[in-house]
């Protein structure tokens, strides 16, 4: 097999550097990392400096962008880049989307490095790699709706809140966010202000908050609005 052309995008360092090791120390391969990136806003810039890569290993949550949407703007303008996801969210909805969004493979951080070769050899093979534990259905068989999952903790992260919210519930918290009433982002949106009262309960009971204040604050901590 020829030399493993990779760039890797993740934001932890130490998680990188261990990676990059493990892929330099093993023998199935030859793999050369011609970059690691942490910032998904410079991904397209950045690909575009190396023709010659043929894999990209990426993480879900990184700065500035939704590793999930990132993925169908990587395969619109690198059509043969194998596009492996290496991250800590095993939830089935993030494996399916990323898979439909174009991902050739997903995998934990959580898994071992034999099943990270394992993906790397498979989807430069052109075949399509789950890790083992992962599912693209829930595991019970039963339908699970997004919507109607509410908040476990306090300290979940940007990636998973902002996953809790549709496109039109994210235009809505950016209105409110810069202060406008219901009348004002109705008029935006051209929405009625019955409809954006029920986007704003809908937002708060996904988040967790009882208030403006407390959203406002919320949104803001966690850079789910950008100016």
């Amino acid at each position: 097999m020829p030399t493993i052309k990779t760039v890797i995008v993740d934001p932890q360092s130490m998680f990188v550097q261990g990676l990059q090791c493990s892929l330099k120390n093993q023998n199935e391969f030859d793999v050369e990392v011609l970059a690691t990136l942490k910032d998904g806003r410079i991904i397209r810039q950045e690909l575009s400096k190396f023709p010659e890569v043929n894999l990209l290993i990426i993480e879900l949550n990184l700065k500035g962008e939704d590793g999930l949407e990132l993925i169908p703007l990587v395969r619109k303008y690198f059509q043969d880049l194998k596009i492996l996801i290496c991250t800590s969210y095993d939830d089935y909805r993030y494996v399916k989307e990323a898979l439909i969004n174009g991902a050739d493979g997903y995998i934990l951080k959580s898994n071992t490095m034999e099943d990270m070769f394992q993906g790397i050899k498979e989807v430069l093979e052109n075949k399509r790699y789950i890790a083992p534990g992962l599912h693209i259905t829930p595991p019970n068989k039963k339908k699970v709706d997004k919507s109607a999952v509410e908040p476990k903790s306090r300290f979940e992260d940007r990636f998973i809140i902002k996953r809790k919210l549709t496109k039109r519930e994210h235009e809505v918290l950016s209105l409110i966010a810069q202060a406008k009433n219901n009348k004002e982002i109705a008029e935006q949106l051209y929405i009625s202000d019955q409809t954006v009262c029920v986007h704003r309960k809908n937002i708060m009971r996904k988040l967790g908050v009882r208030n403006t204040v407390n959203l406002i604050k919320m949104a803001l901590e966690h850079q789910l609005v950008q100016y």
